[in-house]
């Protein structure tokens, strides 16, 4: 190919789902107290039951945007050997990556005015960016020119319907995101926030699930009331440390599909939602109705 496809850790891809989409993906940085880690999907620097522990333990992890310097660190070799480069990564909904990428970008576009660098804001979120990007590896590895992917990534993005369910309520109080009130009453009505994807790539908080035997039906109902020609297309399940939740989430959504793969949350998203949380991703509207 005459140009290299890439994304960012974010997807929270498996490794044999990153080598199926033939894409690259830069990592993506975390830190525990005073320990530094590079996020990769094959979890080198540290596995994802070792973060999950962490996080069990009271570990108040910290993430951080990929810096200037790693994009031109990264994109720059394959500038260099004559290959242009699509990049789209964690939405602008949810981080200001995006940004920074560009600014990169406007410096490698000086030094190799003779190569391409498309960067797309991938309006998607975890496991949605990562259906995008396997999706879109898909028409990468038959084939599909730079101009062409670029079309196909523009007119899925918007199509890829994301739901979560959160499970670690302490998780969302220590990180702000709750008060401790709310965790408190929270946790004692077993109430889960359920949360979808806006059109910008915003999380949005649509609604509560009480109880935890509520949780699969309600993905289940939301994916039947959503989804586009589910025959058709392939859905993943993410979970957060929850494995036996996915499975049962993928065999509650199993026939609905061509396909359903399951993959992880990793520490970029897994360090603000906690462990436990159940998501669904598929090609269907983005109908933020509870």
């Amino acid at each position: 190919m005459k140009y290299v496809f890439m994304t960012d850790a974010s997807c929270d891809l498996t490794q044999k789902q990153v080598d199926e989409a033939g894409i690259k993906v830069l990592p993506m940085e975390f830190q525990i107290e005073d320990n530094y880690y590079q996020h990769y999907p094959d979890c080198r620097m540290m596995s994802l039951e070792e973060f999950y522990s962490a996080l069990k333990e009271g570990a108040m992890p910290k993430t951080t945007q990929i810096n200037y310097l790693s994009f031109k660190n990264f994109f720059e070799p394959y500038l260099k050997a004559g290959k242009d480069v699509l990049y789209t990564g964690i939405s602008t909904g949810l981080s200001g990556t995006y940004n920074t990428c560009m600014i990169a970008v406007k410096e490698l576009e000086e030094e190799y005015p003779k190569r391409r660098i498309v960067v797309i804001d991938s309006r998607c979120d975890s496991a949605g960016l990562g259906l995008l990007v396997y999706l879109a590896g898909k028409k990468y590895k038959e084939g599909a020119s730079l101009s062409e992917l670029k079309q196909y990534i523009l007119k899925t993005r918007d199509r890829i319907a994301h739901w979560f369910v959160v499970d670690d309520l302490d998780q969302l109080k220590r990180g702000g995101r709750i008060s401790a009130v709310s965790a408190t009453f929270g946790k004692a009505l077993q109430i889960k926030p359920f949360i979808g994807c806006d059109e910008t790539g915003k999380l949005v908080n649509v609604g509560k699930i009480r109880g935890k035997s509520n949780v699969i039906p309600t993905l289940e109902k939301h994916v039947k009331r959503d989804a586009i020609d589910p025959k058709k297309n392939i859905a993943f399940v993410a979970h957060a440390d929850n494995p036996e939740g996915a499975k049962e989430l993928r065999k509650a959504i199993k026939g609905m599909f061509k396909e359903v793969q399951i993959c992880n949350i990793g520490p970029v998203i897994g360090s603000h939602v906690g462990s436990g949380m159940l998501a669904v991703v598929f090609i269907g509207k983005r109908n933020l109705v509870f």
